[in-house]
């Protein structure tokens, strides 16, 4: 089952020329132009779809910054670009160095430590975790005891390159199945580098028959693959989460780096607005402030 991961056509146009390999030397999580971006952000990659629309709103409302760079990676790859200062992506080496960083709270804490943050706050919370199925349910996985049955298989995130969302699903996995060594009880597939497009899929694939994820993240991929996937909730139902104890709800924090640039400030307090706000609400998230 191929999935079509759409390319950012609608912030090019159609004068530029375009070369790539689908499924071998496409880059999806690398947005805009870094050598004229006027405004450069580092970001995790599981609010990648609200992330993509703050940004395009705070650009449309200020045509002065002709254009932005962001990434979507999880943790490790931008925390060693904003560390070393460059990336080599295959052949192709990367060096820009982001206006703000955003992720979870401890690897902000980190940068703080290691002097390139001042602060950091935090704009956002997730609603816990949910299970991804593909369409029509057909393993009927309904509950955490359906997880442990021999033909069921679980797309896990990779727990070293992955570190901060497999932790919060193997802690939802443990809860869930009364044990804390869920490898013994489950049967599982891990990630490699990029669990929100690895894990719908080995689940459109058929490698896996479920994948723990983010309430929001698990959202998007019903939303984007109608025809292919739907969602169990672990708590409350689809349209009205509400997390099962042990199923934990994590926080997205901000930080300039630097001075953050001539931009940086600006599209902070750009989070914190109604328009904003109103973005992360639609793609599952819970606005702070």
């Amino acid at each position: 089952m191929e999935m079509d991961w759409s390319r950012d056509r609608d912030r090019f146009s159609d004068d530029i020329p375009v070369w790539h390999q689908a499924g071998s030397n496409l880059l999806l999580d690398f947005h805009g132009d870094p050598a004229s971006a006027g405004l450069v952000v580092f970001s995790d990659g599981n609010h990648h779809m609200a992330l993509a629309d703050a940004l395009r709103c705070f650009q449309e409302q200020r045509p002065e910054l002709a254009d932005l760079f962001y990434a979507t990676t999880p943790p490790h790859p931008i925390l060693n670009l904003l560390r070393a200062g460059r990336l080599q992506l295959g052949n192709f080496v990367l060096s820009v160095s982001p206006d703000l960083f955003i992720g979870p709270p401890h690897i902000l804490e980190d940068l703080v430590a290691e002097g390139h943050l001042t602060r950091h706050l935090p704009f956002v919370r997730n609603q816990g975790n949910v299970l991804l199925v593909k369409k029509g349910n057909p393993k009927k996985i309904l509950a955490g005891e359906d997880l442990r049955r021999e033909e069921v298989t679980l797309f896990l995130s990779n727990p070293e390159r992955e570190a901060a969302s497999h932790q919060a699903y193997a802690d939802t996995l443990a809860n869930l199945l009364g044990t804390a060594d869920i490898t013994a009880a489950v049967r599982i597939l891990y990630g490699e580098h990029i669990h929100h497009r690895e894990a719908p899929e080995a689940v459109a694939r058929g490698r896996a028959d479920a994948a723990v994820l983010f309430y929001h993240l698990a959202l998007h991929c019903a939303r984007r693959f109608p025809e292919l996937f739907e969602m169990v909730p672990l708590g409350g139902s689809v349209a009205q989460p509400a997390p099962l104890d042990g199923n934990p709800i994590g926080y997205t924090h901000v930080g300039l780096v630097g001075d953050g640039g001539a931009w940086g400030q600006r599209f902070i307090d750009f989070l914190f607005t109604k328009t904003v706000r109103d973005i992360y609400r639609h793609h599952g998230l819970v606005p702070l402030q």
